[in-house]
């Protein structure tokens, strides 16, 4: 199987509810991954981070069913920013992550978040037939896209048409476009690991569908869902049913791990575990944990300055487009997210409301299925592995 051939961006971007129909794909799809796809309703949703992989094996039959949830820890170096530095040892990790937790290698949706990757809505009028369409979203994307075409692997969706008085169609497309070597390092790995791919993801539209209600178009608020990782974090925002605006921030817990270090002169292990246990609730009995503490936690608070600062603007930027909605809250998720007090210190720099997101609220879990203190740096791979 030519993975070239079958993998697409046309994954990347899903169609919302409201759309009339898809636009035409932008690169081919055999007729025995059409067939499959429609027979094969599980899907394992895999997300490779800087430090680990995440996977979900979900059953979409009407909702969302999670039959398994698995983590594992990854060697730093091996991605880094959301690049692969090295197939290779990518292609072992993921080769040993499958065999100890007897995932299936079939059925696969990987999830990339990468500022290399670009996405954009415009309109195109007046165009009615597909290939014409097809050549105008490619000539639309060279300027609204910051990656060079002979580069890029592209794809695109219809999202609304609708006719004016002269009977002109108007269509609102969202193309998604990504450097293609970035993409095939991946699926190189995946390969070498004996990993099928069905689709690539943006971890923002995963995230989305894992913390966010079934689709929405009648939404009065935008949905904005915030993922921290080690090293960076992942920025979704949404109208209810079509993701508007996404960023990667050059943001994640390890900042905060560092800037203990520097306060404190630990070692990076030292400084991690202090984080573990540390809390920024306002209690009056957290004076009593020490010098130490207290110190920590206010490197941890300078630090989440920086963040808030990152996440305002982009609210504000996502604000300045034509048809954006009034901001409601952030659902937030990441590993850190389990600091106790993290999400309201983060409301309170923002002045937006906080709350942590609930990374199951599209799907059921089986009994056998214990996520335990890992679901939150897990929304991404469910999210992965449900299908709307």
């Amino acid at each position: 199987m030519d993975l070239k051939k079958e993998i697409k961006l046309s994954d990347l971007v899903k169609r919302p509810a409201r759309a009339k129909k898809p636009g035409t794909r932008s690169f081919p799809e055999s007729g025995a991954k059409k067939k499959r796809s429609r027979k094969k309703s599980e899907l394992v949703g895999l997300k490779i981070g800087a430090t680990q992989l995440a996977a979900s094996r979900v059953v979409n039959n009407g909702s969302p069913h999670i039959l398994q949830l698995a983590r594992e820890d990854l060697p730093s170096g091996i991605v880094v920013a959301g690049e692969v530095r090295s197939v290779p040892a990518l292609a072992s990790a993921l080769d040993e992550f499958f065999t100890k937790h007897g995932l299936p290698r079939r059925g696969v949706r990987l999830g990339v978040a990468t500022n290399r990757i670009g996405v954009r809505a415009f309109d195109i009028a007046g165009v009615e037939d597909d290939r014409q369409l097809a050549n105008a979203v490619r000539f639309r994307a060279h300027e609204a896209v910051s990656i060079p075409l002979e580069e890029a692997v592209l794809d695109y969706h219809v999202l609304s048409e609708t006719v004016d008085e002269a009977g002109k169609v108007n269509r609102r497309i969202l193309v998604v476009a990504a450097y293609k070597e970035s993409i095939d390092r991946y699926t190189a790995a995946c390969r070498e690991a004996g990993v099928e791919l069905v689709g690539i993801d943006l971890e923002a539209f995963a995230l989305l569908r894992a913390v966010s209600a079934p689709a929405d178009s009648s939404a009065e608020a935008a949905v904005v869902a915030v993922t921290i990782g080690h090293h960076r974090s992942t920025l979704a925002i949404s109208d209810g049913a079509v993701c508007d605006f996404t960023r990667v921030l050059e943001w994640g817990g390890s900042t905060l791990t560092r800037s203990i270090e520097r306060e404190l002169g630990l070692t990076a292990a030292e400084a991690s575990e202090l984080k573990l246990g540390l809390s920024l609730e306002d209690t009056a009995s957290f004076d009593e944990v020490g010098d130490s503490a207290s110190r920590a936690r206010q490197a941890v608070r300078r630090e989440l300055q920086t963040l808030a600062r990152e996440l305002v603007a982009s609210l504000h930027f996502y604000q300045g487009q034509p048809g954006s909605l009034a901001i409601g809250e952030i659902l937030l998720s990441g590993g850190t997210s389990r600091m106790p007090g993290l999400a309201e210190e983060l409301e309170r720099l923002t002045r937006v409301r906080v709350r942590r997101a609930d990374p199951l609220a599209r799907a059921k879990v089986a009994a056998s299925v214990n996520a335990g203190e890992d679901l939150p740096s897990l929304a991404v791979a469910i999210g992965l592995g449900v299908e709307d």
